[in-house]
């Protein structure tokens, strides 16, 4: 077998679930200021505008960097630098935040966290991807998610217990994430040392594995896909206008905020272990849950009773687990290997673009109407159900 050239003792499991682990250090870190980024820019001033502007901003780099970033893994194969330089940006730019004293540095430095994701995304995916054909591409890609969020839910407790420690003073908690921050690069460094080349674990090609279009054009099934998922992101709020509704409309305090967070990231992990599951037994099908749930979250995210909002954004937490885990594998699994960088980068660019149209659409509905939100969105996903039915259909 393929795999036989790698050392016994780096088994396609063992590689999943160790950058699963780098992948938990560094959400502890940009996850634990992803938590309080929406209460943290209001301190300068920000308005609910700006903070969906800024935060929308940041995923949209983040997702829409790898269009660059992702042909690029393609053409050059440098998988572990790209990803080495990506994991590198966000653990500076992070703690960085802790020193600001302008929003548009700290917006700056969000914004540049984000690219490092965008750096580092579709390399990574290409090596989960192979690893994952070893063992199931659902269940590969929704572990390394769950123990991705296991550091999502670490990252907001630990910034939450400085919050409360020094009267709500964000400096520290942003400096203190400098600790995972280090402990991921040299974690990620051991990891490059073991698997210098992950692209030996792929197996073949699978029963059924889409076939290499001619020209090298990406599947028609993936332009479909990509339609889907944008239309239906369009209509999915950032956590900062999430955040920025529970402080400051008092829903709960300023300190519980990040908790709220780490308890959506819960959710995450299971989300995407759920869907992990039976995406390898049912299919794209299970994606259906997508639309319906964020067509729920505005409804209960944005009102005033605690366990209501704090519902809605657990329901945010299970779209966000779907997204970055089963939607992440289909793409494995409708895109050929040679092709899956690009396909990855350009997914992700799409989702970038509808995340900032989601940021800036729900912040300015927001300071206009809360109502109008729940409407707006209700009929984004209406419309993303159609596109879904048109994925579905030929499969049937």
């Amino acid at each position: 077998m393929r795999v036989t050239a790698l050392t016994t003792r780096w088994t396609p499991w063992r590689f999943v679930t160790a950058f699963g682990v780098v992948s938990l250090l560094s959400d502890v870190v940009y996850e634990g200021a992803r938590s309080v980024i929406g209460p943290y820019l209001a301190t300068f001033g920000a308005s609910a505008t700006v903070v969906g502007l800024v935060t929308g901003a940041g995923e949209a780099t983040a997702l829409a960097g790898r269009l660059a970033t992702g042909p690029l893994a393609d053409r050059t194969r440098a998988y572990w630098p790209l990803v080495l330089v990506g994991y590198a940006v966000t653990m500076i730019a992070v703690p960085a935040l802790g020193l600001t004293t302008a929003l548009w540095l700290a917006a700056a430095l969000f914004v540049a966290e984000r690219a490092g994701k965008a750096i580092r995304g579709p390399a990574r995916d290409v090596m989960l991807s192979h690893a994952a054909a070893a063992v199931g591409r659902g269940k590969g890609f929704a572990v390394h998610e769950a123990l991705d969020q296991a550091g999502g839910v670490a990252g907001p407790l630990l910034v939450a217990a400085v919050l409360a420690a020094t009267a709500h003073n964000y400096r520290p908690a942003f400096l203190a994430l400098a600790v995972p921050a280090v402990a991921a690069m040299l974690l990620l460094l051991w990891l490059r040392a073991g698997v210098p080349d992950p692209r030996r674990f792929e197996p073949g090609p699978r029963p059924g594995a889409a076939p290499a279009p001619p020209g090298g054009r990406l599947p028609r099934v993936f332009w479909t896909y990509l339609a889907f998922t944008a239309v239906t992101t369009a209509g999915y709020a950032t956590f900062g206008v999430l955040s920025f509704h529970l402080a400051t409309r008092h829903v709960v305090p300023v300190a519980v905020v990040p908790v709220v967070y780490a308890a959506a990231m819960g959710v995450d992990a299971l989300a995407a272990l759920a869907s992990g599951w039976l995406y390898d037994r049912a299919g794209v099908r299970v994606l259906a849950a997508v639309p319906v749930l964020t067509a729920l979250i505005p409804l209960a995210a944005f009102t005033t009773t605690p366990a209501t909002a704090v519902a809605g954004v657990l329901a945010w937490g299970a779209v966000l687990g779907i997204q970055e885990s089963t939607m992440r594998a289909t793409i494995a699994d409708i895109v050929p290997a040679a092709r899956r960088g690009t396909a990855y980068g350009i997914f992700a660019a799409g989702l970038g673009a509808a995340t900032l149209v989601g940021g800036l659409l729900t912040g300015a509905l927001y300071d206009y109407s809360i109502t109008a939100v729940i409407v707006t969105v209700a009929g984004i996903q209406v419309v993303a159900l159609a596109l879904f039915l048109a994925i579905v259909r030929p499969a049937t």
